[in-house]
């Protein structure tokens, strides 16, 4: 038995990174394996499912500005909320959360890593976070650390879904640099689809039912919905008399462009251009696009069932994120949506487990 990394998730969610780093044990020729040591979580409804998949005992549910106890471990990950930096918000320069990569770094400099990974939007590598995160370089928190950066498209590592990240490296000069990372999947009709997912999915869990089961699971003295597990997520989304006329409107791979004047709102007239993917259909035979937090509003982009008459189900995007069948979620629909969109995918989490593990033989 090969070595045991010691790792710790900060900014964990629901546990992406944390399941593909774990996973990366299960990948011929891989000898280490990884054990996490911390986690760190503010959001409560996600602490509760990454409590549920992975135990209490090593999680620090609070602001990560509160943490205090933190220990040593060989690699550090982690995921600092994206949306001051998504193409797809506002783009707001001070929004606070721009800068809670600050608190990864003051982490980093108690921890000291042989490696670390940032993952964020593709934008981020744009914004002057970045820039700043850079000039830190070989000094302060980073004084020890070698920066490499890349964008990666989750769809080129199993991952049934486009999804590009931007991947942040940091190495100790005393360690030896990472080789750029495989694609797993390296021919474009070779790309997991959409039907593939689903296929996984309708063989285990049977027709879409009407509503979340009746559960609670207790976590930090509250109760809240909860535990599911992907396949009991499989749940139909209710939509208005006009929105249902307009989804049956709508053909394979077609989308807003496709429905008749009759059925169009005032302001889709209005704009024959920009997000024409509103109100469209994923496509059988090709990953999806990338899904959001509100995948369930077929209003916000590409989120039609390919054939069905409605938007995907939790239980559909999570596995368009490559989520196991068995992951556990607790919170109501629009918290276990939010943490399904904000995920890292675990397939691509656990390329870059691989990648980090093989340096240690």
């Amino acid at each position: 038995m090969g070595r045991t990394l010691r790792l710790v998730d900060l900014f964990s969610g629901c546990g992406g990174l944390t399941r593909g780093f774990l996973d990366a044990a299960l990948v011929p020729g891989v000898r280490a394996r990884f054990k996490v040591l911390a986690a760190v979580e503010h959001d409560h409804a996600a602490a509760a499912s990454y409590a549920a998949n992975f135990g209490r005992d090593h999680l620090f549910h609070q602001d990560i500005e509160e943490w205090d106890d933190i220990p040593s471990a060989d690699v550090v990950v982690g995921g600092p909320p994206c949306q001051g930096f998504s193409d797809l918000g506002r783009r707001d320069p001070l929004d606070p959360r721009n800068t809670l990569w600050r608190e990864y770094l003051r982490t980093l400099e108690r921890i000291r890593p042989d490696y670390f990974v940032i993952e964020n939007v593709a934008a981020f590598l744009r914004s002057p976070e970045w820039e700043m995160l850079k000039a830190q370089e070989g000094r302060g928190p980073l004084r020890e650390y070698r920066l490499t950066a890349s964008v990666l498209d989750a769809a080129a590592y199993g991952v049934p879904q486009r999804r590009r990240r931007a991947v942040v490296v940091g190495r100790r000069r005393s360690v030896p640099p990472l080789p750029a990372f495989r694609p797993t999947i390296t021919q474009e009709g070779l790309y997991n689809s959409v039907g593939d997912a689903f296929r996984l999915l309708e063989e285990t869990a049977g027709e879409p039912v009407p509503d979340l089961p009746d559960a609670t699971y207790e976590f930090d003295s509250r109760e809240l919905p909860g535990a599911f597990k992907t396949h009991q997520l499989h749940v139909t989304r209710e939509v208005q008399s006009v929105t249902r006329e307009r989804i049956e409107a709508i053909p394979p791979g077609g989308s807003r462009a496709d429905l008749p004047d009759e059925l169009l709102a005032p302001c889709w007239r209005r704009h024959k251009s920009g997000q024409m993917d509103v109100m469209g259909r994923l496509r059988w035979d090709k990953p999806s696009v990338t899904i959001r937090t509100e995948f369930f509003k077929p209003e916000k982009g590409r989120f039609l069932h390919p054939s069905d008459h409605r938007p995907i189900t939790p239980a559909e995007a999570a596995i368009l994120q490559s989520f196991p069948l068995d992951h556990q979620w607790c919170g109501n629909r629009a918290q276990i949506a939010r943490q399904i969109g904000n995920a890292v995918p675990p397939l691509l989490a656990r390329a870059i487990g691989v990648t980090i593990a093989r340096q240690y033989g």
